[in-house]
């Protein structure tokens, strides 16, 4: 048997473990038996990953983009095991309890004003199908049952549920596998990449016209604001946003924005609609949201849209995960977002990004490299062509650092406590990659 009080492990454990994981364990988008070994971590602590080895591992990637306050946060520990000792879990059809009130009246604070209905799933992923039904689930209920397709962009990632699935991209996305049995959705062309670049007035045009052709079966408009995430890692324009806001109100249109990654301050906002001073109908919220500790995202929306579902014959949302708002999750959920609001963490973001920059500077020009691009805590090194993800692991595990490249991205997301020394640690991990990329003859 695997020890379950994991320290440091003997090589022999180490081996036995990762045969028993090799064979039998699905990991993310990888096949089964594994064709690459995962590293075996055995404790976190900071920014810090421990190895069974006790090789000790910066971690850039916030345990994907979760942990913005580290491990083994004292704070955050003591929401968890506080909560442990009073109930860990409990039903929410016909119970509530303090932590989900607690976390909702934050979440109503925190967010834009018209804002103010929450609903608490359990992954990033549901919050989203949440967001997708809530939209179509409107319109039934206003007698309008047609309006149930989804205008989008292309390069989008909102989740590993067909109902997500369906509004990514559905040629270039991670789930073109299933694009023949998704739901068909209307898709408007990827933004022109570029945060500060000029907003191009014919692509706004060309949405536009989109949503005119297809207003009678929309039920809204969808997107990733600011920054497309796993669907490639761009940044676009404030402007385009704005424009998705305008399409929506001329046709009356609900906008859904997906800030499962950029909520929070990632973007160096804390939101990332903030960017563009626009204000969703309905919005997502998750990964950051518990600190990284456990799994919880929520859905908000404004009062039209619960009133107006409230209203249809149904009579209520149909949507009830069994661990809605657990109280552990809820708990530690306050106490994450207490302690962002207690730092000057916009100073945090703003510090990475100046020295991601700083430390990337002249990366563009490898030949190797594509594209080089920074935004909040995230930098982002795009390469020409599909990169070894093994190879690139194993160099930036040997520089002290934990990146997990996909595609053409190899990119990172700090934690925001990292000091200036460890980001520059990391920045200068990216860079030696960038460095060994090599475009094919």
């Amino acid at each position: 048997m695997i020890p379950l009080q994991l320290g440091r492990m003997s090589p022999a454990e180490t081996e036995r473990m990762l045969a028993f994981d090799r064979d039998h364990i699905w990991h993310p988008y990888a096949p089964m038996p594994a064709t690459a070994p995962a590293l075996p971590v055995v404790s976190a602590d900071g920014v810090r990953l421990t190895l069974a080895d006790g090789t000790e591992l910066i971690d850039g990637m916030s345990s994907w983009w979760a942990a913005i306050h580290g491990y083994n946060h004292p704070k955050l520990n003591a929401a968890v095991t506080g909560q442990l000792g009073k109930m860990a879990h409990v039903m929410f059809g016909g119970l509530t309890h303090p932590p989900a009130v607690r976390l909702a009246e934050r979440l109503v604070e925190l967010t834009p004003e018209p804002l103010t209905k929450v609903f608490f799933a359990d992954s990033g992923s549901v919050a989203v199908e949440v967001a997708i039904k809530m939209a179509m689930q409107y319109w039934r209920s206003q007698g309008r049952p047609e309006r149930r397709r989804l205008l989008t962009v292309r390069g989008g990632y909102h989740g590993d549920t067909f109902g997500d699935m369906a509004v990514a991209d559905p040629f270039n996305g991670m789930h073109r596998e299933f694009s023949d049995v998704l739901a068909r959705h209307v898709f408007a062309p990827v933004p022109p990449l570029g945060y500060t670049a000029d907003p191009d007035q014919a692509y706004i045009d060309e949405v536009a016209k989109l949503a005119a052709e297809h207003v009678h079966e929309l039920a809204g408009i969808i997107a990733e604001p600011i920054v497309q995430g796993a669907g490639g890692m761009r940044f676009y324009a404030p402007e385009y946003l704005r424009a998705l806001r305008d399409i929506a109100d001329e046709h009356g249109l609900l906008l859904v924005l997906d800030e499962i990654a950029t909520g929070f301050g990632r973007t160096g906002e804390l939101w990332g609609c903030d960017h563009a001073e626009v204000v969703p109908d309905i919005m997502s919220v998750g990964k950051a949201l518990t600190g990284g500790y456990m799994t919880m995202a929520a859905t908000l929306c404004t009062d039209r849209v619960a009133h107006g579902i409230t209203s249809g014959s149904a009579g209520a949302l149909m949507h009830g995960p069994t661990f809605m708002a657990n109280p552990l999750a809820a708990a530690v959920a306050s106490a994450s977002i207490d302690l962002l609001l207690s730092r000057d963490w916009r100073t945090e973001v703003d510090t990475i990004e100046a020295v991601l920059t700083s430390e990337l500077s002249g990366a563009e020009e490898l030949p190797g490299v594509a594209d080089v691009r920074v935004l909040g805590a995230i930098g982002v090194v795009e390469a020409r062509e599909p990169v070894d993800m093994a190879a690139v692991q194993d160099l930036a595990t040997a520089h002290g650092v934990w990146l997990r490249p996909f595609g053409k991205l190899i990119y990172t997301m700090p934690p925001y406590v990292c000091t200036e020394d460890e980001v520059a640690h990391i920045g200068s991990a990216l860079h030696a990659i960038a460095e060994s990329l090599q475009p094919s003859a």
